[in-house]
């Protein structure tokens, strides 16, 4: 049997310690006092009760006494004084002159007055006189009475006795009563306040100093039930404010580091990138020169006529090997020249028409339709026509290669943006790599030698130059979707200069 619980019970805590030094001991103290009063009151009340009974039988027998004594008749003396012991109160009995010489007596009392002042002070006082005194061995309590004669002279005294213990014995088992009730008493009052303490105010209060040992054992997401009295409720909530509060501020740290760790990831890429970046402008310059001079000369021999036809075919792929390697380093140029937009009025038609005639040879070569679709009646707005139509090339381009046989360009526009969108026909998006990922440079999907992974990026950039946005998405009828979105700010000749 599992006796942990009941000695944990049993065992008395601080505030059980609190209430039996200031609450139970102080009643138990003063009940006491009380029951010591209340006996010393009725041991009083008791021991008067009895002298006055005593007085009662001295007073009942002292006239038929008396009278017997006048008359010297000491056989009715001696009578009366036998009466006495029918009462079952008395010890004893006797008649004494005026000078304390004993006449008669019954039962045990005083043989000799004589050495005592008793005698006197009846005489001197006429009043009955009291004393303890020890007779044969015995303790007695006795009452003098005075006895008069027919002129109301006092002619002796009578003398009526009792035990002294009887005295004791009257209160003994109403003592023995009282402290047994004082000390039953006591022991309710003891169980009932400590049962009551642990019914109505411990036992939450265990379940509370359980529910924090859980909490510092490392369970913060523990709570404690708002149960007992409403000052352990009150503390159970205050507890669980300070655990919402703590676990809320190990969130927020939570979210800091991960913002922080990101910050750290971004700076480091772009780091990277700026590196990379200033690596490839200086290869894209000094590949330049060599690729111009490659072209010119290969162009002079193609012009010679000295050149048989499959040798033509072979500066042919000379100059197309040297032109895409010409345009890879014009788009790291791109890539890589410093954002510093010179904004001016255009008019969207004539930038969207410009960029298709420069795509229009690529077009023809790979024998691809160009649809599209620009209303005429679209709002001038203030942009770089330069990056503009460099970003719009990279689009066209993009969907050039995606497409398999159409491309398409549409253009909407509302009271707070332009959108342009060039659409394809071909595969889509690549459903197993995230979006974020087609936008990064160097990034492709196109097999290597066909794309260096930088014309989304420099669309990308162009659009973050001019506070924009570009969206990638793949169409319900087949292929992707590249958007533009523009901000139709006000024009440069509403423009503060």
């Amino acid at each position: 049997m599992n006796t942990a619980p009941f000695q944990t019970r049993l065992r008395i805590n601080g505030l059980q310690r609190t209430l039996l030094l200031f609450v139970i001991l102080p009643i138990v103290l003063l009940s006491a006092l009380g029951i010591r009063f209340g006996l010393g009151q009725a041991s009083e009340f008791q021991e008067q009760r009895l002298k006055n009974d005593l007085e009662l039988i001295g007073r009942a027998i002292s006239i038929p006494v008396g009278s017997a004594l006048n008359k010297g008749d000491m056989q009715a003396v001696e009578l009366a004084l036998g009466s006495v012991f029918v009462l079952g109160e008395v010890y004893g009995a006797s008649v004494f002159d005026v000078d304390g010489n004993r006449i008669a007596s019954a039962g045990i009392t005083e043989t000799d007055l004589t050495r005592t002042t008793i005698p006197d002070r009846i005489r001197t006082t006429g009043e009955g006189q009291e004393a303890f005194s020890r007779v044969a061995g015995r303790s007695l309590f006795s009452h003098f009475l005075p006895l008069f004669d027919n002129v109301g002279q006092i002619q002796g005294l009578i003398q009526i006795t009792r035990r002294a213990s009887d005295f004791g014995h009257a209160l003994q088992q109403l003592t023995i009563i009282a402290w047994l009730i004082w000390g039953l008493f006591s022991l309710v009052i003891l169980a009932g306040v400590l049962l009551g303490h642990y019914g109505g105010v411990g036992r939450h209060v265990d379940k509370l100093l359980a529910h924090m040992d859980r909490v510092a054992r490392g369970d913060l997401s523990h709570r404690a039930a708002l149960e007992g009295p409403n000052e352990v409720a009150s503390i159970a909530r205050g507890l669980n404010q300070m655990l919402d509060s703590i676990e809320q501020a190990h969130r927020d740290l939570d979210e800091h580091r991960a913002a922080e760790t990101q910050l750290v990831a971004r700076l480091k890429d772009n780091e990277k990138m700026v590196a990379i970046g200033s690596m490839a402008r200086g290869i894209a310059h000094e590949l330049g020169a060599p690729l111009s001079v490659i072209d010119g000369r290969a162009r002079r021999l193609e012009r010679s006529g000295n050149l048989d036809e499959q040798q033509l075919r072979n500066v042919e792929g000379i100059r197309s090997q040297v032109g895409r390697l010409t345009r890879t380093v014009r788009q790291l140029l791109d890539y890589c020249r410093p954002a510093a937009t010179q904004p001016r009025d255009l008019t969207p038609a004539l930038l969207i028409e410009s960029a298709i005639e420069a795509m229009r040879p690529e077009l023809e070569a790979a024998e691809r339709t160009l649809v599209p679709d620009i209303p005429t009646a679209l709002p001038v707005f203030c942009a770089d026509a330069g990056r503009l139509e460099l970003a719009l090339l990279n689009l066209l381009r993009n969907a050039l290669q995606a497409s398999a046989s159409q491309i398409g360009i549409q253009v909407t526009a509302d009271e707070q943006q332009l959108t342009i969108c060039v659409t394809d026909d071909g595969p889509g998006l690549p459903a197993d790599r995230p979006l974020e990922m087609l936008l990064e440079p160097f990034f492709t999907t196109k097999s290597p030698g066909e794309g260096t992974g930088l014309g989304l990026a420099i669309v990308q950039a162009v659009a973050e130059e001019h506070g924009g946005s570009l969206k990638l998405t793949n169409r319900t009828e087949g292929g992707c979707a590249a958007c533009l979105t523009l901000p139709l700010a006000p024009s440069a000749t509403e423009m503060p200069s």
